[in-house]
């Protein structure tokens, strides 16, 4: 691979904006590639190479790059204006289509990115509960907001900021548990009386792919309603991936508010926050919890977003089982190799966890060989395979991804563990 074009321009952007990225995970060692353009289940550099993409933008894109209904879709609105501070019936269509798909959402709120939506839906649990407290999973990932920016900790323990900048009182209220450890949620909320809300993703996205075990999110939403705390769904990165109706729709457990982004803006920035009627009704204008942006609701990104959705109609079981198939094949890889390590999937998303047997949490998660991910990385890109460049990161299917697709994937990735084994 040669990208001569793209180490120019990472040197020019190092100087102008930090690390050289506008967002910390897309970077990597040489250089990150700069991107000209995607088509279906591909994407193009500026010097040129061509590569199967398995980052998809880190989940947007369930039906590829530049999607025909979605683009047209998104030019028709386009003509129109792009955004009028006031509301637009795609805004309302897309409200709509959520609130009938959700099952937990009674009403919606539109906002203007996944980190927005889970912001907005902690302030909603605790103006409506009157209390204080908000438990998150060790490994989870809700925004780069304050409150949720939290150390990875022993679990059931108050939170230490996990940036700097983020003062200690910022999330003095913010508590840390194990994902797939229904105990321990327990145990934390018989001590303390002031948690208005768990926020989770009920399948964590974001140390890569971890699904829960048989009965752990009943059990959480068992325990939830015995201690009156809210249950949030993040499904920032899970609605409308795994189905029409998000994680909570596949693995039958309503939550009392969700969150969501990435697919329902159709490509362009978008996210939402919904729930129950009594609970969303304390959102201002109607209620006292204040929650805005000029850009939420835009009516190009609705109007994509509710493009997408319905082209993705009766598209689901495909794609997961075409997910499936190319798991199947890279895990008889892994395992002929003799290398430690895993493949975690749910519907379209999988993650390769080497230098772990097994990844249950959050904490087990970080115990991959991230040394052996940067080679397999490398090694997938010179063989013209887009992963996403973290070891922590999810591998994501389209329905743009084609046999041929699958097949360079796979033996790409054979290729480099049969090198491991010699």
């Amino acid at each position: 691979m040669r990208d001569p074009r793209s180490e120019e321009l990472y040197s020019r952007s190092k100087a102008l904006t930090p690390g050289g990225v506008s967002s910390p995970v897309r970077a990597f060692s040489p250089n990150p590639l700069f991107i000209d353009g995607g088509c279906g289940s591909h994407i193009k550099d500026v010097d040129g190479n061509d590569y199967v993409d398995l980052c998809m933008a880190y989940g947007p894109l369930i039906a590829g790059h530049a999607c025909p209904e979605v683009i047209d879709a998104a030019r028709e609105r386009l003509s129109k204006g792009t955004v009028y501070g006031a509301p637009s019936e795609p805004e309302l269509a897309l409200i709509e289509t959520i609130a009938k798909q959700m099952p937990c959402c009674d009403m919606v709120r539109l906002a203007c990115s996944g980190t927005e939506a889970t912001m907005h839906a902690i302030r909603l649990a605790r103006g409506y509960t009157g209390r204080n407290g908000i438990v998150k999973i060790n490994g989870g990932f809700h925004g780069a907001h304050d409150a949720v920016l939290i150390a990875a900790g022993s679990g059931s323990a108050q939170g230490l900021p996990g940036s700097a900048g983020v003062p200690a009182d910022a999330v003095k209220n913010t508590y840390a548990v194990e994902y797939n450890d229904a105990a321990m949620l327990e145990n934390l909320l018989d001590g303390n009386e002031d948690i208005a809300a768990i926020i989770m993703e009920p399948v964590l996205g974001n140390v890569g792919v971890v699904p829960p075990k048989k009965g752990y999110l009943e059990e959480v939403r068992k325990i939830t309603k015995a201690h009156d705390v809210l249950l949030i769904f993040d499904e920032v990165i899970t609605g409308f991936r795994l189905s029409e109706g998000g994680a909570q729709k596949m693995l039958r457990v309503t939550p009392d508010l969700t969150t969501m982004g990435k697919i329902i803006g159709g490509g362009f920035p978008a996210g939402a926050f919904g729930g129950r009627k009594d609970i969303m009704e304390n959102v201002a204008p109607a209620g006292k919890v204040y929650a805005a942006g000029t850009f939420a609701g835009n009516p190009v990104s609705a109007a994509a977003g509710l493009a997408l959705l319905k082209y993705m109609h009766g598209r689901y079981d495909a794609l997961n089982k075409a997910t499936a198939d190319l798991v199947a094949s890279m895990r008889d890889s892994l395992a002929d190799s003799g290398v430690k390590g895993c493949i975690n999937s749910v519907g379209s998303m999988f993650s390769i966890g080497v230098g772990a047997e097994s990844i249950s949490n959050g904490t087990e998660a970080n115990g991959v060989d991230r040394t052996l991910f940067a080679k397999l990385f490398a090694h997938m890109l010179d063989n013209k395979v887009y992963l996403p460049p973290s070891a922590l990161e999810v591998e994501f299917m389209s329905t743009a991804h084609t046999a041929d697709d699958a097949r360079i994937v796979a033996e790409a990735f054979d290729s480099f563990m049969r090198g491991c084994k010699a």
